[in-house]
C-alpha cells in the first residue's frame, strides 16, 4: 500500500552529468541531481537514497540532508564502457520514504588509459582544398555482444555501419582548438553489426575546421586544408575476448557525390556520381568492390579526443514555407515566416544531369535576396539530379542563416511539400519560458529564442549567416544569464570555457573570440571579462561549483590583468576597447562609435568581475585570494567615481 507521504511526493526526475539525458556521462564520477514533486508544501527532504544498479548487482548510497542539486557520485567510479541504472528515492523529515523514481540509464563514455590508438587519416589525392572524402573498411564478426564506437575529426564526419548511420548527430563532433583538444563520440553500436562481413564507412568534410576565418586578404584555413578523422570500433564477444578495429592504412578512400562543401559557401553535390559498383552495391555495404579506391593517407596524430561535454547537434524542427512567389526571372522566392539556422531538404524528381541551385538570405531587398549582408559567404547549395526517380537531398555538412530561399532550376512546377527548411542546434534542454498577451513583446521574447537557437550551434556565435559565425567572447558574457534561464546550458558552456582557457595566453589576455582563428588580440574590457561571467552564471544557475573551481584560475589571470592595465590609478584608459558595442545611436555600420567613452566602460567592468572572482575565491575557499580582491572594487568604485562622476 502507498503511504500518504509516497502519493504526495514523488521524485519526478532524475539528471546525471552528461550533455543530454541517456547521453554518455563523460567521467568516472558523474554529479547526480533529482527534482522532487510535492502536494505539500510543509514536506523537506531528509535525505536521499541512490541505488544503481549493475552487471546483476546492486548498490545503495545514503545522503543526508536536504540538498537535490549536483551531488558527488557515491558509488565506485566507473569503469570505461560502465552500464547501469540508477534510482532515487527520498525521505522526509518525518522518516517515510518515497516510491523509487524511474530508472535513469547510464552508460560510461570514456575509453580507459592508453586504449585510444587510432591513426588520423583523410584523403590522399585532394582535388581542391577542403576535398570532401568517403572512407570504408570491411572486417569479419561473429557472435558479437557488444560492439562501442569511438570516432573524431578535424572536420566534420558521420559514420555508418553496414550501410546505417550510428547517430542522428549533426556537423559532429563540432568545433573546438583542434590543435589543442579534440572531441570524441562514443556509440554503442551493437544493434548494427551482423554476423560475418560488415562495413564500417565515414563521410567527411572540412566544415570549421578548412574554413577560411578572418577578415578580407587575412581570410585563411587556421588547423590545415584538409578534413581528417580517427576512429575505433570495440568488438566484445560472447567468450570475453575483444577486438579493437581502428583507423589506419588499411582504409580506403575516394571522392564520392559531394563535390565540395564549405560553412559559407555551402554544397555541391552531384548524384551521379554516387558510389554504386557494377553488382548495384553501395559503398556503404559491405561486399562494395572498392578496388580503384585509394589507400588513406595519414596525417599527423592530434590530441588524444575526450569525451563529448556539450550537448550535439541535431535537427530540432522542420519548417514548411509560408508563401512562395515567382521572381520575373523565373526563381521561387520561399518564406518560411521566420529567421532560422539550418537547411533545405528537398524531394524532387527529373532527369538525370538536372542542376537546382537554392540560396539563402535572411531579408528581401526589392524583392530579391539580400545577399549584401552575408558579404563572402555564398549560402549556396547545389544539387545535381541522378534522375529515375524520386530523390530527397539535405545539404550535411553546411548550415545558414536564413527566412528566405530561392530556388532556380526545378523541373516542372514546385509544390509546396516538396521542399522544408531544416532547424539545427546544440540540442539543449528548454528550461524556461515566457508568455504574454502584449503581442509585439511575445515577439521579441520569441526573437531572443530563436536567437539562441541559431547562435548556439556547436558553441555560442555572433551570428549564424555571414562569413564570420564566430565565438566572440563579449556576445555571450553578456547573453549568458539570459541563455541559462532559456536552455540548461551547462554543459555547452562548460566545453566551451575550456576552449577559452586554452586560448588564454600566458598574462591572462582572452581572445576575441574562442576558439581564436582571429590571430593575435588585445586585452578588450567586456570581451575578456566572459571568463569571470561566464563560469560564475553556471555557478548561480546551475549550482555548478566543479566549472567555477577549474576556471578559477583564467579567471582570476584575467582580472590580475586588467589591474596591471589600469595601473595605480585604476583607471584602465589608453589602450584599444571595442566599448560599448549596443549603444543605439552609434552608426550602423560603425557600432564602436558609441557615445560612452571606452575607458569608462573599461573601468566598470574591471569592478564588475573584481566582485565576481572575490565571490569565486569565497565559495571556493582561497582566503587570501577572497581578501585581495574584496579590496579591488572599492579601490575602482573610488576611482570611477573621481574620475568620471561630476560633483
Amino acid at each position: 500500500m502507498t503511504s500518504a507521504v509516497e502519493s504526495v511526493v514523488r521524485v519526478i526526475r532524475v539528471d546525471v552529468e552528461a550533455p543530454r539525458p541517456g547521453d554518455p556521462v563523460p567521467l568516472p564520477n558523474p554529479r547526480v541531481s533529482w527534482h522532487v514533486h510535492s502536494f505539500a508544501p510543509e514536506w523537506r527532504q531528509a535525505r536521499a537514497e541512490l541505488r544503481w544498479d549493475y552487471d546483476g548487482r546492486s548498490s545503495t548510497a545514503v545522503l543526508a540532508g536536504t540538498q537535490q542539486l549536483r551531488l558527488g557520485w557515491p558509488f565506485e567510479p566507473l569503469a570505461p564502457r560502465a552500464r547501469g541504472e540508477l534510482r532515487v528515492r527520498v525521505i522526509g523529515l518525518d522518516g517515510v520514504a518515497s516510491a523509487w523514481s524511474e530508472p535513469v540509464p547510464i552508460a560510461a563514455g570514456f575509453f580507459g588509459e592508453g586504449e585510444w590508438d587510432a591513426d588520423w587519416i583523410g584523403h590522399p589525392n585532394p582535388e581542391h582544398e577542403a576535398q570532401p572524402v568517403v572512407l570504408r573498411h570491411e572486417f569479419d564478426a561473429n557472435g558479437v555482444v557488444r560492439a562501442t564506437l569511438y570516432a573524431t575529426a578535424v572536420g566534420v564526419y558521420q559514420a555508418a555501419l553496414n550501410g546505417t548511420d550510428v547517430d542522428d548527430h549533426v556537423l559532429k563532433p563540432g568545433w573546438t582548438p583542434f590543435a589543442e583538444r579534440t572531441i570524441a563520440d562514443m556509440t554503442d553500436v551493437t544493434s548494427l553489426i551482423r554476423e560475418g562481413s560488415n562495413c564500417l564507412s565515414v563521410r567527411m568534410a572540412g566544415a570549421w575546421a578548412t574554413e577560411h576565418f578572418g577578415f578580407r586578404q587575412n581570410a585563411q584555413p587556421r588547423y590545415g586544408t584538409q578534413p581528417r578523422m580517427a576512429a575505433q570500433l570495440l568488438l566484445e564477444f560472447a567468450d570475453g575476448s575483444s577486438q579493437w578495429i581502428r583507423t589506419g592504412h588499411e582504409w580506403r578512400t575516394a571522392s564520392g557525390a559531394l563535390k565540395f562543401s564549405g560553412l559559407y559557401k555551402g554544397e555541391r553535390y552531384d548524384a551521379r556520381a554516387d558510389l554504386i559498383d557494377a553488382s548495384g552495391v553501395r559503398y556503404a555495404e559491405p561486399g562494395y568492390d572498392d578496388s580503384r579506391w585509394d589507400a588513406a593517407r595519414a596525417f599527423p596524430a592530434e590530441p588524444v579526443p575526450e569525451p563529448r561535454i556539450s550537448p550535439p547537434v541535431r535537427r530540432i524542427e522542420e519548417i514548411s514555407p509560408a508563401s512562395a512567389q515567382v521572381t520575373d526571372a523565373g526563381a521561387t522566392i520561399l518564406d518560411f515566416g521566420q529567421n532560422l539556422v539550418g537547411r533545405l531538404r528537398m524531394r524532387v524528381s527529373g532527369p538525370a544531369g538536372t542542376t537546382i541551385t537554392l540560396r539563402h538570405a535572411e531579408v528581401l531587398e526589392d524583392g530579391q535576396l539580400a545577399t549584401r549582408p552575408l558579404r563572402r559567404a555564398n549560402a549556396t547549395d547545389i544539387y545535381t539530379l541522378a534522375g529515375g526517380g524520386d530523390e530527397v537531398w539535405e545539404p550535411e555538412f553546411t548550415f545558414h542563416g536564413f527566412r528566405f530561399a530561392e530556388i532556380t532550376g526545378w523541373p516542372g512546377e514546385l509544390q509546396p511539400d516538396d521542399v522544408v527548411a531544416v532547424v539545427i542546434h546544440s540540442d539543449m534542454q528548454r528550461t524556461g519560458w515566457f508568455s504574454t498577451s502584449h503581442p509585439l513583446l511575445q515577439r521579441l521574447h520569441d526573437n531572443v529564442v530563436w536567437s539562441l537557437r541559431g547562435n548556439f550551434l556547436s558553441l555560442p556565435t555572433d551570428c549564424p549567416q555571414r562569413d564570420e559565425r564566430l565565438g566572440w567572447t563579449g556576445d555571450i558574457q553578456i547573453f549568458a544569464p539570459t541563455a541559462g534561464f532559456l536552455y540548461d546550458v551547462r554543459g555547452f558552456l562548460d566545453s566551451w570555457l575550456r576552449d577559452l582557457a586554452i586560448e588564454q595566453d600566458s598574462e591572462g589576455m582572452v581572445p576575441f573570440v574562442v576558439p581564436n582563428v582571429l590571430g593575435l588580440a588585445r586585452p578588450a574590457a567586456a570581451w575578456g571579462d566572459a571568463a569571470v561571467v561566464v563560469p560564475d552564471v553556471l555557478h548561480q544557475q546551475f549550482g555548478d561549483l566543479d566549472t567555477l573551481a577549474r576556471q578559477y584560475s583564467s579567471a582570476r589571470a584575467w582580472v590580475d590583468l586588467c589591474v596591471r592595465l589600469a595601473g595605480p590609478d585604476l583607471i584602465w584608459e589608453g589602450d584599444f576597447q571595442f566599448g560599448d558595442w549596443l549603444d543605439p545611436t552609434a552608426p550602423p555600420d560603425r557600432p564602436g562609435q558609441a557615445m560612452t567613452a571606452t575607458g569608462l566602460v573599461a573601468t566598470a567592468c574591471l569592478a564588475r568581475s573584481a566582485v565576481l572572482l572575490a565571490r569565486a575565491a569565497e565559495m571556493l575557499g582561497h582566503t587570501s585570494d577572497f581578501e585581495r580582491y574584496t579590496r579591488i572594487p572599492d579601490q575602482v568604485r573610488t576611482a570611477f567615481v573621481r574620475e568620471y562622476v561630476t560633483p
